[in-house]
């Protein structure tokens, strides 16, 4: 497939100052967001339509975007979560027997903003050394840059940000697609009767959807704000918290839920990144923003021996030292910064990963934690 455009030149504005020029590619427009960067080889389409990323702009250290297209398979919503992205190289041709569409085409349906030519190490080695912050992407020359500087100074910050609630459902609604045949074959079902699950959706992706169908479960998804009568009137044998975009601690009615959960039922609880963060809060723990967060599929995690390596996707973690001992403990951490990666109750049928066990992309090394899930839910029936 092959995709034509009038090149024009676009810019690259950060707020402290910070100006970076390119190419243009992608929508023709204007964004804000707070720039991070991801490391991953593979999965720009699953990044970007990941809500976890919703309203941020992406930088990507992998050289060339966009040689593999876009399909329908790969995509872990219905639309585009990223608001812009940035790469060193865009290629404008998609030689993947897969492709539906290029990428280019596709970004422009989706109003994502792009720019390419942009030196992505140094970048990056910009945003370890000052953190992830706000910037613009423009490509239209509406505004000048002293006109997009003194706006974006007036951005809002990811700190207190509920952003869950802009991406979650609205309405309730069932899945029970699972995930690729070849894999599912290894997986070994204990009960013929599908589990059944409620997942709270503060941003919750589609690869997980379909690797908790692949385990037997039919999944009943309820919006973020839900209580815990909705959540009971479904009649769970287990709760599934997801990930999602923004602040953690900003999500009141999430950890309010979690908290009603954890102190009137005994229902298996599994979460994953925010949901994991949601977990450590409703237990009165406090989370708090890191320098650049963590964005990639090779982070190493574990505790005692064991070693996963995960994919990951968070700019907010939980602090240790505010977990209450006596009710739950670290059962991983990850291995780069020694943050927490995983916690688990001392006893109770209910933990967290701060990582992505279905990985899409990413390594299958953390996988099983869908198989404890499910253990969970086995032993109470």
């Amino acid at each position: 497939m092959k995709s034509s455009f009038s090149r024009k030149s676009a810019f690259l504005l950060l707020a402290d100052g910070t100006l970076l020029e390119g190419n243009a590619f992608g929508y023709c427009g204007t964004v804000y967001g707070e720039l991070v960067f991801n490391t991953g080889m593979t999965g720009y389409q699953e990044v970007i339509t990941d809500p976890s990323y919703f309203g941020q702009l992406i930088t990507f250290t992998y050289p060339e975007i966009g040689n593999t297209g876009v399909n329908q398979n790969d995509a872990e919503a219905v639309k585009a979560s990223a608001k812009g992205i940035v790469v060193r190289q865009f290629s404008e041709i998609s030689s993947s027997w897969r492709a539906e569409k290029t990428f280019q085409s596709w970004l422009s349906e989706n109003k994502v903003v792009g720019i390419s030519g942009v030196d992505t190490r140094a970048l990056v080695r910009h945003l370890r050394e000052f953190g992830s912050m706000n910037g613009v992407i423009s490509s239209d020359g509406e505004f000048s840059e002293y006109e997009l500087l003194k706006k974006l100074k007036k951005a809002p910050s990811m700190e207190g940000m509920n952003l869950a609630k802009k991406v979650s459902t609205s309405n309730l609604y069932r899945w029970n697609q699972p995930s690729c045949v070849e894999f599912d074959q290894r997986l070994n079902k204990s009960s013929s009767l599908p589990y059944r699950v409620v997942a709270i959706d503060f941003g919750i992706k589609r690869s997980i959807l379909q690797r908790l169908a692949s385990y037997g479960c039919v999944v009943t998804v309820l919006p973020s704000n839900s209580n815990i009568s909705k959540v009971l009137d479904q009649e769970p044998e287990g709760i599934f918290l997801s990930n999602g975009p923004g602040d953690p601690a900003a999500v009141t009615e999430g950890i309010q839920l979690a908290k009603d959960l954890i102190e009137t039922t005994q229902l298996p609880i599994f979460g994953i990144c925010l949901g994991h963060q949601i977990i450590g809060l409703a237990l009165g723990a406090r989370t708090f923003k890191m320098t650049y967060g963590h964005r990639g599929l090779n982070h190493p995690c574990g505790t005692s021996g064991h070693l996963e390596i995960t994919s990951q996707n968070h700019g907010f973690a939980l602090d240790a030292e505010t977990l209450p001992e006596n009710v739950v403990r670290v059962s991983h951490l990850n291995l780069n910064d020694r943050t927490v990666a995983g916690i688990t109750f001392i006893d109770r049928p209910i933990f967290g990963v701060q990582y992505h066990p279905e990985a899409s992309p990413g390594p299958h090394d953390a996988d099983h934690h869908f198989s404890r899930f499910i253990s969970l839910m086995e032993k109470r029936r």
